[in-house]
């Protein structure tokens, strides 16, 4: 049996993340076009977001050895354990998130779907959802900075939206993180939420998801996103130059949902009431934390590391999206080759939301 669908023959563009190291491990090259075992999709992508995570492997970031936060990272080391299941399989091809078109299906697949407007669920749980084993692409297999992709078709959700492909492409990642620290938070309607870092993609991303649940957001952002931040829904802002404790007070918020860490961790858990949760899918200003242990069992304070999406979070967001109940925040697109500037621009933090690449046709 073959695959149904306009399998394309040859070559496609993509970029080839050879090893860490600098921009010069980022290889725009012809490579084969994937074919669709059983049980896959081939997809064409129409728009492939930038995140934190494909830089942070390129770097070696995700490896014990690296107690810096992602900035401080030296982009010249060898770390072959740096991937987030450990070792990275260079090279590859990386790209976590995906707006795209399913072009053909696997043998014996629905081609109901072919043609169909899609995102792909980037946290894959080969093993179920009993177990936390995951599966991330781009980090894991081939991802989505090329023309085309090949993913299990049980990962690929159907979109009937107005959004533009770029738009739609600022949500896997970001979002599906989002979502997945605000539902294992147990974010409810009357809750006070505090939001560090809120201008990136995952933090903007909570505010919406946040508020979409009726909490009160109070986000943290530097001094010239604070109008943004504000028009996206959070109800107080703070700048990095405010004393959170100094302007809040102890023990005032429910919940913190921070990928920030560093220097400021300790901080978060005086903000916590008793009983107070603080869930974390990141630490861009530094992995490794002081902890004082009183803080967390005397206020019987919960830490919560989200990484394994549970299983309603990537359904949650098309609906929230067919609904209309959240926005996208799209800061600037570049072609697929200019990948390096992308990053480049990603990295300065002057934006707000995500940055998007668009394949050739």
């Amino acid at each position: 049996m073959q695959a149904v669908g306009a399998v394309p023959q040859g070559d496609m563009d993509a970029v080839v993340t050879t090893g860490t190291g600098g921009y010069d491990k980022l290889e725009f090259r012809r490579v084969p076009i994937p074919t669709p075992e059983p049980g896959d999709m081939l997809l064409k992508v129409l728009a492939a977001g930038v995140n934190n995570t494909e830089i942070n492997t390129r770097l070696g970031w995700y490896s014990s050895s690296v107690t810096d936060g992602t900035e401080g990272t030296s982009d010249t080391q060898d770390r072959q354990d740096g991937g987030w299941n450990d070792a990275t399989p260079f090279p590859f091809i990386q790209g976590t998130d995906c707006c795209a078109e399913v072009v053909a299906v696997g043998a014996g697949g629905d081609a109901s779907w072919i043609g169909a407007r899609v995102l792909v669920r980037p946290c894959m749980r080969a093993a179920g959802f009993a177990r936390m084993d995951t599966l991330w692409m781009g980090s894991d297999f081939d991802g989505a900075f090329a023309q085309y992709v090949k993913v299990p078709q049980g990962e690929v959700f159907a979109i009937d939206c107005d959004w533009s492909d770029a738009e739609l492409a600022t949500i896997p990642c970001a979002y599906g993180t989002a979502e997945n620290m605000v539902h294992r938070a147990g974010v409810q309607a009357g809750m006070r939420v505090l939001v560090p870092g809120a201008s990136g993609g995952v933090g903007s991303a909570v505010v919406q998801l946040a508020k979409r649940r009726g909490a009160e957001v109070i986000a943290i952002t530097s001094a010239g996103k604070r109008d943004a931040i504000s028009r996206i829904g959070a109800d107080r802002v703070l700048t990095r130059g405010d004393d959170p404790l100094e302007v809040l007070g102890a023990e005032c918020v429910d919940v913190v949902i921070d990928n920030v860490a560093g220097p400021e961790f300790a901080t978060m858990l005086k903000l916590l009431r008793r009983g107070g949760r603080y869930a974390s899918s990141g630490a861009i200003a530094g992995p490794v934390v002081s902890l004082d242990m009183r803080d967390m069992y005397l206020k019987d304070i919960t830490l919560i590391g989200c990484t394994a999406w549970d299983e309603p979070i990537f359904a949650n967001l098309i609906s929230y999206i067919e609904r209309g109940e959240i926005r996208p925040l799209l800061a600037e697109t570049y072609p697929l080759d200019r990948i390096a500037d992308a990053q480049k621009s990603f990295q300065l933090k002057q934006h707000i939301g995500k940055i998007v690449l668009i394949p050739g046709a």
